[in-house]
């Protein structure tokens, strides 16, 4: 997830423009969409799409029609307009590709009432982003503080200010709804800024701050995940997990995405297994599936009132049996079908080029006690020989 200038330096920091992602070639972010189109030429009488798609922070993109007709690339910075003010952002795409995305995102290109570009940003419009970007950390800090002090249930995870400093967006979790009107109050007087407060979901919030998942990866949503879909535990019971709310949660405190990535697989599984609701009946009773395994293609079943007794079955002995029970025709009981599953023996590393055994050092020592015990005793005998000869 890194381009040539963000290559990783000492300590894990950016080598070349230490932006965590958000360089000017924007070739790092998640959210980028290669241009295919950039290297083809328009055709003859063809004009150049007027929209562009512009990046700004925490992964935030919008479209703004270029009215200027400006010449525009991927990573130019650029000043657009905004409510109230300008902001300052960096384009991601441009082109016919543009048109692409904003039907996707179901933006009409033909809007008049688009937002449009002002200008290419000059060094006077960068130094004021920049001096507004660097006063984030401290004012997020200071309203957290502010929110505390009004014994406020809400988290504030983030700021963002405007290109030009004239509006600052808090986002923030709650699990209630939250009045914050004099939260506001206190944060305008205190920021000398508007303030704009924007409610966000527990896993927007952990995609923002990133962090390390229980495999050892960097957490989905904040590197590669775009869209968050629904996750609910009959994702976990169809593929016969554990129902641990701590093993399967992530950090967000939500159910784990990744449950989801397997699941359209399983569930293609299980359609090749017999209903687990069917009832096998035999002379001995009517059976009852207890639970399945869907690597293996097994099932285990039970009688009923006997059901410390589990007998293994493949599902092609479950459908002749339960094809057997539609034709009325007698089973004798599951003992007849029940595999006997024995563990694998099989050692899968054996010692071929006569390494010493592991176990060589179990074998007890001798105390130093006895030793010297055996020793006196010895040298006691020996005297005694001696005098006797």
């Amino acid at each position: 997830m890194g381009c040539s200038s963000c290559s990783t330096g000492k300590d894990g920091q950016p080598r070349g423009c230490k932006n965590n992602g958000t360089c000017g070639t924007d070739g790092c972010n998640k959210l980028t969409v290669f241009d295919w189109l950039s290297n083809m030429s328009l055709p003859n009488g063809h004009e150049p799409f007027d929209c562009v798609e512009v990046r700004f922070k925490n992964s935030r993109k919008e479209f703004f029609r270029n009215k200027e007709n400006l010449t525009l690339s991927i990573g130019d910075v650029v000043a657009t307009e905004s409510s109230p003010g300008h902001d300052v952002g960096v384009v991601t795409l441009v082109g016919e590709l543009v048109k692409v995305q904003m039907k996707k995102k179901k933006v009409d290109f033909k809007d008049e009432n688009l937002p449009k570009i002002y200008r290419k940003a000059s060094q006077k419009d960068i130094d004021i982003w920049q001096a507004a970007r660097d006063r984030e950390a401290a004012v997020q800090k200071k309203s957290r503080e502010l929110a505390i002090s009004l014994q406020l249930q809400m988290k504030i995870s983030d700021v963002e200010f405007q290109g030009d400093g004239s509006k600052a967006t808090f986002y923030y979790t709650a699990e209630e709804r939250v009045d914050f009107r004099q939260l506001i109050k206190d944060m305008a007087r205190a920021f000398s800024t508007r303030i704009e407060m924007r409610q966000i979901g527990y896993r927007q919030e952990a995609a923002r701050l990133g962090g390390i998942g229980s495999c050892g990866r960097e957490l989905c949503c904040s590197t590669w995940l775009t869209d968050f879909r629904s996750v609910n535990t009959a994702s976990a019971r169809y593929q016969q997990l554990s129902l641990n709310p701590q093993k399967l949660a992530g950090q967000c405190g939500k159910l784990k995405c990744c449950l989801n990535y397997e699941l359209d697989a399983y569930l293609d599984a299980l359609n090749d297994f017999p209903s687990q609701e069917q009832r096998l009946k035999t002379e001995k009773g009517e059976a009852v599936c207890q639970k399945i395994d869907i690597f293996k293609q097994l099932m285990w079943f039970c009688y009923e009132g006997q059901w410390a007794n589990w007998f293994v079955l493949t599902t092609d002995q479950v459908r002749e049996i339960i094809s057997l029970n539609k034709k009325k025709q007698p089973v004798a009981g599951l003992e007849e079908y029940a595999l006997d599953l024995t563990a694998d023996t099989k050692t899968e590393f054996e010692n071929v080029v006569g390494q010493d055994s592991l176990t060589r050092f179990d074998k007890p020592k001798a105390s130093k006690g006895r030793s010297k015990n055996k020793k006196r005793r010895t040298n006691n005998n020996r005297r005694k020989r001696s005098n006797n000869a």
